[in-house]
């Protein structure tokens, strides 16, 4: 029987087996490195935003079961990797809409941004600029067109555009965007009145805030926000003249749920870069913009702010990437989380990807810094994946390499059971 010889601790050995890590002073940086996914930079931006600001970013229309569903929708993919394959490198550009990126995925189009963090869209566009990706600006977005040309002067800007009742106003914007080089618009459909928003109506979220003694309690605990909102520039729409009301009631007075391809012709013609239809719900209507020649669609349900109980866009991506996507490009958003989504979505044939609150979850985390950090995570997942399916370019990827397993089905009609 074999006795371990035992003997005293040597310091000198102890020291090679622990290293102390140095500390970070910076409480920023030292909250970011430690995030190592979206969901932890969500956790970091609810202890730092006031529950009004967060609730906006965070909540979607009514219970909130169309958002739900689609981050189910990306947690029910089996993955099938290849094996034998180098995988000493994973190249995760591309190109979309005639242009590069160095990621395939963008930063959608998000309203409110500066009452989230003070930095707003400048961060976004700046981090989108600094990464190789697209940025997008919204309609309802708190920095000028020509603000986030400023902060993004040489990388990709598209533009995101509500047709309102008052038409010139949305011609305007148009003609702005064009003229600041943004060389993409996305016309969005899926917005003819607002979503219930409960979360917002409960909380009285507005521009500018409407205080309660709710609000004061709520904000009181986070003197950094204050701070910051009081010692900035007006919060406001930069894009529009007038604001003032609930989300709800500023959106119902800005869309025209009258829109229609009429309109879509009419921007179509005013405008000199690439069109995309954002806010596309099903098979028929992808077909027709793409038999009118649009450049791109995206395969989206607003985040789940819109309509509750919206198909799944990425339950939708397979057949309409079959039908349409050799005559435009499939892109898709709502419920992305982690890299892993967007290498999904890649393989089943999305031409690219959108980020909402993931980027949001940053900008509330640490501003511009915690930008980057989002998109850092993300590029690290989408590499990692790509790296573990062995497969070293985008153009790899296909549906052999994932299974949307089945957890909503639609129940046969009792008419069609009959026939059976």
């Amino acid at each position: 029987m074999s006795v371990v010889q035992r003997q005293a601790p040597k310091p000198r050995e102890l020291l090679e087996l622990v290293k102390f890590k140095k500390p970070t002073l910076d409480g920023r940086r030292r909250r970011l490195e430690s995030a190592l996914t979206i969901h932890d930079l969500r956790a970091i931006a609810k202890r730092r935003t006031p529950a009004a600001a967060f609730d906006y970013t965070d909540g979607a229309a009514d219970g909130e079961i169309s958002m739900q569903r689609a981050r189910q929708a990306f947690l029910d993919v089996e993955f099938h990797p290849s094996i034998l394959r180098d995988a000493t490198r994973a190249d995760t550009s591309c190109t979309v809409l005639g242009g590069p990126s160095a990621l395939p995925f963008g930063i959608a189009p998000t309203g409110f941004t500066r009452l989230m963090q003070t930095e707003g869209e400048t961060a976004g566009a700046g981090a989108a600029g600094a990464a190789g990706i697209p940025f997008t600006l919204s309609t309802l977005g708190t920095t000028s067109i020509e603000g986030v040309k400023a902060a993004n002067p040489h990388g990709r800007n598209w533009f995101q555009l509500y047709v309102m009742r008052q038409r010139e106003i949305s011609y305007g914007l148009v003609e702005r965007a064009a003229k600041a080089g943004f060389d993409t618009l996305f016309f969005t459909v899926d917005t003819p009145v607002a979503g219930a928003r409960l979360r917002d109506k409960r909380n009285g979220f507005s521009i500018p805030p409407q205080l309660s003694l709710g609000t004061v309690l709520n904000t009181a605990t986070r003197p950094w926000w204050w701070y910051d909102f009081l010692t900035t520039p007006k919060l406001e729409f930069a894009s529009l003249s007038a604001t003032g009301g609930t989300v709800g009631e500023l959106l119902n007075s800005a869309m025209d749920p009258s829109i229609s391809y009429d309109d879509l012709a009419v921007i179509r013609s005013m405008w000199p870069g690439k069109l995309v239809v954002k806010g596309v719900q099903n098979l028929e209507d992808s077909k027709r913009l793409a038999d009118l020649g649009v450049d791109g669609i995206v395969l989206s349900n607003h985040g789940g702010r819109q309509l509750d109980r919206a198909p799944v866009p990425f339950h939708l991506l397979p057949e309409v990437v079959r039908e349409v996507g050799a005559d435009t490009e499939v892109m898709v958003d709502t419920g992305i989380m982690d890299g892993a989504d967007v290498v999904a979505s890649i393989a089943l044939g999305a031409k690219f990807t959108l980020i909402g609150r993931a980027y949001l979850y940053g900008l509330m985390a640490g501003g511009r810094p915690g930008v980057d950090r989002a998109i850092a995570i993300l590029r690290e997942q989408v590499e990692r994946t790509m790296r573990l399916l062995q497969v070293s370019e985008l153009a790899e990827l296909g549906p052999q390499h994932v299974t949307q397993l089945q957890r909503l089905a639609p129940r046969a009609l009792e008419r069609d059971a009959l026939r059976v």
